[in-house]
């Protein structure tokens, strides 16, 4: 839980990424970004809603079920409009792409996806056949409750070492909030699989649903729907990294364990897998929520943020990037607690006390101690005032057989939100394990897992 390049360079990407869409042909369910031109074309007049079938994300009989339930399955299309990337909210070396998820009760629903990609090689490094350690790479990062994407430096950090980063702003959050809707509103974190499996069939990573009939008339390759691994050059995978902060690292760990073979690594940042009065306390409160939740789903808790956690980002933190927040998007006191939107993290956290088997070599980072935001006190500068970071240490032991701890001392809840030196300590120990996993990989031949090199993806946009 959260709450709370230069021009040259940056035009050569898109037009580069433009023709890449144009060669592979790869489609999505997409709105342009704001300002974007408006689709055309014989698919223009699609269905507003995408139904929970479609073959990009699969849920399941159970996801399948909810979705019709809550309205936002619609009859299954087929959209063939490729992705329109426009102009995103940071500026320069960013672009951004609406992605359709149909609609519910408060209308017309989108997750949007955020990238920033690597400069092209030089000549000499072309000449000298030099190539950045994770040019193979696709990152993709899902934030915490009450936030968006908004970090450029974790941007940077991945693409000056030749991966191409994106990240995604899920529905009801950030670029993706539309006036009249209930911020971070969800009822099954397994919803979110929809999202998740539209954006990594638009970088290049996704799969089809298994026993699906292709739609009527000519699609992209004969109809099939993209799917698997983007190809390196010379046609082995690229590799996949699942990125998440708070409920996104929780939402992420649930979604590799669910889709195992997807995703190369997991990388952690304080992912919220633990109640805060442990799992005695969720088992308690988890009947109330259910109760509460049959007479009104809208229904909210308490408010107990004083925006002490935002106080002392801005008090410690980085200054640049903390100053161009959108605050109507990740406000100093965090949106409301829904009772339902409780309900389905605590059942969230069951899964994972339960064992989650993820089969990816998995990294945490976590601050060394936690802090009770009572009052203001300038030890809330270099703790986590949102988790129990000691519970979220054992329950990481759940999550799978391969799992790296990095524990921070004066961290803050997003350790790279926290001051210089320990921002500056979290990047050198991402940095070793990200060397350490990419040597282990090169030492076992660069072999993807087997369900993804089965599914070789003809390209990504």
């Amino acid at each position: 839980m959260d709450h709370g390049g230069d021009a040259g360079r940056d035009g050569g990407n898109a037009g580069r990424h433009g023709g890449d869409a144009g060669r592979h042909g790869g489609a999505v369910p997409v709105r342009p970004a704001p300002g974007a031109p408006a689709p055309s074309g014989p698919h223009a007049d699609r269905s507003a809603t995408l139904g929970a079938s479609a073959r990009f994300a699969p849920r399941g009989p159970e996801g399948r079920a909810r979705a019709e339930a809550n309205g936002s399955a619609g009859p299954a299309s087929w959209a063939r409009t490729p992705l329109r990337w426009g102009a995103d909210v940071l500026g320069e070396g960013f672009e951004a792409a609406e992605l359709d998820l149909g609609a519910d009760d408060e209308g017309p629903l989108v997750a949007t996806l955020v990238r920033s990609l690597p400069t092209p090689p030089g000549l000499i490094d072309r000449l000298l056949r030099r190539t950045p350690p994770l040019a193979d790479v696709d990152v993709l990062y899902v934030h915490g409750w009450s936030d968006y994407f908004f970090q450029r430096s974790m941007a940077r950090f991945w693409t000056d070492r030749g991966a191409r980063f994106y990240a995604l702003d899920l529905r009801k959050y950030g670029r993706s909030l539309r006036d009249g809707q209930t911020p971070g509103y969800i009822e099954n974190l397994d919803d979110y699989d929809l999202e998740i499996g539209l954006a990594l069939a638009a970088i290049g990573h996704g799969e089809p649903l298994s026993g699906a009939e292709p739609p009527p008339g000519p699609g992209p390759q004969g109809g099939a729907a993209p799917a698997g691994s983007a190809p390196r050059d010379g046609g082995a995978p690229r590799r996949l990294i699942l990125f998440g902060h708070s409920t996104g690292g929780l939402i992420l760990s649930l979604w590799a364990a669910t889709h195992p073979g997807r995703a190369d690594a997991l990388v952690l940042n304080s992912p919220w897998l633990e109640f805060q009065l442990t799992g005695a306390g969720r088992q308690m409160l988890a009947p109330l929520l259910d109760l509460g939740a049959r007479f009104n789903l809208r229904d909210s808790a308490p408010q107990f943020d004083a925006g002490l956690y935002t106080r002392a980002q801005r008090t410690v933190g980085p200054q640049d990037e903390l100053a161009v927040i959108d605050e109507r998007w990740r406000p100093a006191r965090s949106h409301a607690v829904l009772t339902v939107w409780l309900r389905a993290i605590l059942a969230g956290h069951a899964r994972v006390s339960r064992g989650l088997a993820i089969e990816s070599p998995i990294l945490m980072l976590l601050s060394a101690r936690s802090a009770l935001p009572l009052r203001w006190d300038e030890s809330l500068t270099s703790a986590d005032t949102v988790l129990e970071v000691d519970e979220i240490a054992k329950a990481s032991l759940r999550l799978g057989s391969t799992l790296t701890v990095e524990r921070l001392d004066g961290a803050l809840h997003d350790v790279f939100l926290s001051r210089d030196t320990v921002r500056a300590e979290a990047y050198a120990r991402l940095e070793r394990w990200v060397t350490g996993w990419t040597a282990a990989q090169r030492a076992a031949g660069g072999r993807a897992p087997r369900r993804r090199r089965e599914r070789a993806h003809p390209g990504a946009v």
